[in-house]
């Protein structure tokens, strides 16, 4: 007979969201008035009406000089130029791959915009454009960079570097793209032996940290060979943790990541997911990110 893990309910604080530095956030909903100073221009998520400034979406407001916008707490990815992303191909057209990348419209990968097989730099011929499910097919995921934004709002990646293209095995992680935090590089190795994507678009990868790195391959030659059980155990444990976190509405960066992790080792892998556990080893997070910024 399986064992019943049960536990008593207890009234639990819920860990928000750190208070900024300089006060609190100014929340809002659809329909209430920002204000009614009209020498304020309306930006992304107001309008107005009888001369006041209105949110449209629930968010934050943000204030850059005059302009006043809302930034959504929970919206699709709205790419910019330089974001690092993973995706899933979700069709082969002509000429270009269709990416699934948590935004509005299903992003563009150009045949054009991409490494051939061995980094070799060509024009790309009629042969290359016949191969092009030899490189990427549907289901596949990829990590690109963010090359260009159409006017509608749908985005255009390339794989160029020699560290984007074809992702192999691990575990992807679908998180809200306002918790992923903007830094210089987004490709972790981390010191728990694994490493982690931190796509801008909320699409996180976490997966074996390679022994050497391939390369020669041009980012299109994936390693199927088993994974070790340990391995699997700590980017089953990353994941868990990465999961608290988002619960907690923590932002999510290599130090908030391995912090969380190590507060987790003394814990079994499926009890972090437990409401109390999650708490106690968010709050040891939060309390050693505060004391590295003081």
């Amino acid at each position: 007979m399986a064992a019943v893990s049960m536990r008593l309910p207890v009234v639990r604080k819920v860990v928000g969201p750190s208070a900024p530095r300089g006060g609190e956030k100014h929340l809002v909903v659809p329909g209430d008035t920002i204000t009614t100073d009209t020498g304020y221009m309306r930006g992304h998520g107001t309008y107005v009406e009888e001369e006041k400034l209105i949110a449209s979406v629930a968010g934050v407001v943000e204030r850059v000089n005059k302009l006043v916008c809302v930034k959504a707490l929970k919206s699709r990815y709205n790419g910019e130029v330089g974001d690092i992303v993973v995706g899933r191909i979700t069709e082969v057209q002509q000429k270009r791959w269709k990416v699934e990348t948590n935004s509005r419209l299903d992003s563009v990968l150009l045949l054009s915009s991409m490494n051939l097989p061995g980094g070799e730099l060509r024009r790309r011929s009629a042969e290359d454009e016949l191969a092009m499910r030899d490189y990427l097919q549907e289901g596949d995921l990829i990590s690109a960079e963010v090359q260009s934004v159409f006017s509608d709002g749908a985005v255009s990646l390339h794989t160029r570097s020699l560290k984007y293209g074809k992702l192999g095995q691990g575990v992807l992680v679908q998180v809200s793209p306002s918790l992923v935090k903007r830094q210089k590089t987004h490709f972790h190795d981390l010191p728990c032996g694994a490493s982690v994507i931190l796509g801008n678009n909320g699409f996180i990868w976490i997966y074996p940290t390679p022994e050497q790195k391939d390369e020669e391959a041009g980012g299109f030659t994936t390693n199927l060979e088993p994974v070790p059980l340990s391995d699997r155990e700590v980017i089953s444990r990353l994941r868990n943790c990465i999961v608290a976190l988002v619960t907690q509405k923590l932002m999510l960066f290599d130090t908030s990541i391995l912090y969380c992790y190590e507060a987790s080792l003394p814990h079994q892998i499926k009890d972090i997911l437990k409401p109390e556990v999650m708490e106690e080893i968010v709050l040891e997070t939060r309390k050693r990110l505060l004391d590295l910024e003081g």
